[in-house]
């Protein structure tokens, strides 16, 4: 009984800082809506009025990008993996990952809310080079290594595309393990 009542007491916790979450980003408190809120912020991003909209989360409003749609991915792990919304793709994918994982079971692991890692991947140009290698498009697409090495903005600056400034760095690192 007394592990039930220490779960009792951190959900308690859990959800006060849910709250304090809530009100700085403006919506519900959960890692979707809290990477939507971060991205916005670090890469000037035009979030859309309604987290509802179908695949996109918004628009860059400066920089290479400036007017390209986006969909924001926050995932607690990098496991290589990318849900994919077929028929309405967005110009681009921001994903971002907290830390590399074996693979394997995650009994008393955590999916923590850190940033690790940043990829930028074209979303079109992705989708149509998984479909000509037979890759099934869909929620927990499995994208080869070599597509996350090359898409890779944060730490390091891999994508061609997109260059990632030292402020924009600077502000990433304020979510990485401490």
């Amino acid at each position: 009984m007394g592990d039930l009542k220490e779960l009792a007491d951190l959900l308690d916790q859990l959800n006060e800082v849910g709250k304090r979450i809530s009100a700085v980003i403006g919506r519900p408190a959960n890692i979707g809506h809290a990477g939507e809120f971060i991205a916005s912020k670090v890469f000037d991003l035009a979030l859309e009025d309604s987290a509802s909209t179908k695949a996109i989360d918004g628009h860059f409003n400066s920089g290479p990008l400036r007017g390209k749609s986006v969909n924001v991915k926050w995932y607690g792990k990098q496991e290589s993996l990318l849900d994919i919304t077929q028929g309405s793709l967005p110009d681009y994918y921001l994903v971002m990952t907290g830390p590399k994982t074996p693979s394997g079971s995650s009994r008393g692991g955590i999916r923590p809310w850190l940033v690790e890692q940043v990829f930028l991947f074209d979303a079109p140009q992705l989708v149509h080079d998984l479909k000509r290698s037979g890759v099934k498009i869909g929620i927990a697409t499995s994208i080869r290594k070599a597509y996350w090495e090359s898409a890779e903005i944060y730490p390091r600056r891999q994508n061609r595309q997109y260059s990632i400034t030292e402020s924009q760095m600077d502000l990433l690192e304020m979510f990485r393990a401490k």
